[in-house]
């Protein structure tokens, strides 16, 4: 027992190596070899497969793999890259029987490995669609051979990526293999149903009901309990249009029930919205005609693609799975969000807007969104037409909202020309926005004097390096004055503000909160100034959305 456990987390060891090493040093980085060298002796049997080992007599020579040209790093795209959908190759069942072999034959490869790559490849495409904020239930449906031990390593992924799952696995296997993912699933608390606890009607209490039932190898026709399981999943593609909304269905690699080169020849078959290829597309993936088709299997090495002539697309960045074909076309004017919301009302908002965005803001900052202080900044020459930017916010107090920039750019130009502006801040996690006019003037030069140099020294070097909203022979030439300035200045000397950048303040005259609401009637606040005993307060009024 101990020796299959010790393979496994070498195996694990090895993947979790490289997706540190990918996230930090892009295969273009000049010492990814040199890390390379280092590792590659110690995990053999995925860099074998990985990077091209011929045959299990061969000898590795490390720098056939690891060299400083890169030659290694570069074998991992081994496949012929293509971007023309059509000339995807799709692989016959006995292709793909045989392409198993050869993996875990002469390259090294265990079914534990390949299984953990699949899973993971399934997990990530459903996350680059269905977000687990709107598709959080999963019911992973696995069925008793390898096909279904994808889903479970599929379904222990999107655990951790938020969603939460459910597994269906009526016909389990004494395979150490098989009943090390169901520990490592129940570990998580992730629960088993019986074909008997599942409704009837799968639509009622899944978002997503990913079928990992039946793969390439499958024969004859499908038994008891997995015929009534494919003919639920086939009632999901003719919804009750009583149901708003129904679930996703998302077949791994083979629709179950699908013959491997013909499809579904009855066309009474399950109809996945998405489908997830492993290593290559199967014929019946001609057939598919969903919205999403992903492949996965980042795993094919140049001997196998020689052999059989793959031509498969590139994989973006360090992505498991890439989109094969285009996305779907979508009716733009049938996009709409019903969003849900608390209410604001007037009894919860702040007398002082300035409180009542300190307030907001600090619910962005508390929520983690991206860069909760960008603004989009309008303004207006002396001719009339309007531009619009995104900037960050710097800072803000009583007396306006600062922003940095250079005093030389065409939003500087308007602003010189036409001293009115107006900010957006647009939160999205939160379903709010916040608009800001007012009348803007320079902050003073100790104020952005002291910002600047409280600045990164490469963003110093930056606002000295761009002559802003000005063109240039190309980027190289920003690189060639970032190059100059840097060793002027590696002596780490103080790095002087120039006299064309700096801060603006915009002094409010209005504010406006807007909270979105269902059915569009959402919720707008406007704070506008009034006088009252010769002091300045604000006015509150409620707006028809």
């Amino acid at each position: 027992m101990l020796q299959p456990l010790l393979r496994r987390s070498k195996a694990m060891k090895c993947l979790l190596t490289q997706s540190s090493l990918l996230s930090i040093y892009p295969p273009d980085f000049p010492s990814f070899n040199h890390h390379c060298r280092i590792l590659s002796p110690h995990f053999p049997p995925l860099f074998r497969g990985v990077q091209g080992f011929r045959s299990s007599n061969s000898r590795i020579n490390p720098r056939e793999y690891c060299s400083d040209s890169g030659v290694g790093v570069k074998a991992m795209a081994s496949a012929k890259i293509v971007r023309d959908p059509e000339s995807i190759s799709y692989l016959n069942q006995r292709e793909a029987a045989e392409i198993d072999e050869i993996l875990m034959g002469p390259l090294g490869f265990s079914v534990d490995q390949l299984m953990e790559l699949a899973g993971l490849s399934v997990a990530t495409s459903i996350a680059e669609v269905y977000k687990p904020d709107e598709h959080n239930r999963v019911l992973a449906l696995c069925g008793p051979g390898n096909n279904g031990g994808d889903g479970l390593v599929a379904a222990r992924h999107l655990h951790h990526f938020g969603y939460k799952p459910f597994i269906c696995y009526p016909k389990r296997t004494a395979k150490a293999l098989y009943n090390g993912l169901v520990t490592q699933l129940e570990s998580l608390s992730i629960p088993f149903m019986s074909v008997e606890d599942l409704p009837v009607d799968l639509s009622t209490s899944f978002d997503i009901v990913v079928d990992a039932i039946f793969g390439f190898s499958f024969h004859g026709s499908p038994r008891p309990p997995f015929d009534d399981l494919i003919q639920r999943v086939v009632a999901l593609g003719n919804p009750n249009q009583n149901n708003e909304k129904s679930p996703v269905i998302v077949s791994v690699d083979i629709p179950s029930g699908w013959h491997v080169e013909e499809g579904d020849l009855s066309g009474k078959g399950i109809k996945p919205h998405m489908l997830v290829s492993l290593t290559a597309p199967k014929l019946c993936a001609k057939r598919f005609s969903g919205p999403h088709h992903f492949l996965g299997g980042r795993f094919v090495p140049p001997s196998i693609a020689e052999k059989f002539k793959l031509d498969l697309p590139e994989y973006p960045g360090t992505s498991m799975c890439v989109r094969i074909g285009k996305p779907p076309r979508v009716d733009i004017s049938a996009l709409r969000e019903n969003y849900i919301s608390p209410v604001f009302s007037e009894d919860q908002t702040e007398a002082d807007p300035f409180a009542q965005f300190q307030k907001w803001f600090d619910d962005a900052m508390a929520a983690s969104l991206k860069e909760p202080n960008a603004m989009a900044l309008s303004t207006t020459g002396k001719d009339g037409k309007p531009s619009s930017r995104m900037v960050l916010l710097k800072g803000f107090d009583e007396d306006g909202f600062v922003w940095y920039t250079n005093y030389e750019s065409q939003k500087a130009r308007q602003i010189s020309e036409n001293p009115q502006a107006a900010l957006l801040f647009y939160w999205d996690a939160l379903n709010r926005q916040v608009r800001i006019e007012g009348s803007v003037q320079k902050v003073s030069d100790e104020e952005s004097e002291q910002y600047f140099h409280s600045r990164p020294r490469g963003s110093q070097i930056g606002a000295i390096v761009s002559n802003q909203s000005t063109v240039i022979p190309g980027r190289q030439f920003l690189h060639q004055k970032q190059e100059e300035l840097e060793a002027k200045y590696s002596d780490g000397s103080l790095i002087p503000k120039p006299k064309y950048w700096g801060g603006y303040r915009l002094k409010p005259e209005l504010f406006e909160f807007w909270q979105g609401q269902p059915s569009r009637l959402h919720d707008r606040l406007r704070y506008t100034p009034k006088g009252i005993d010769g002091k300045r307060a604000w006015k509150i009024d409620r707006l028809s959305p």
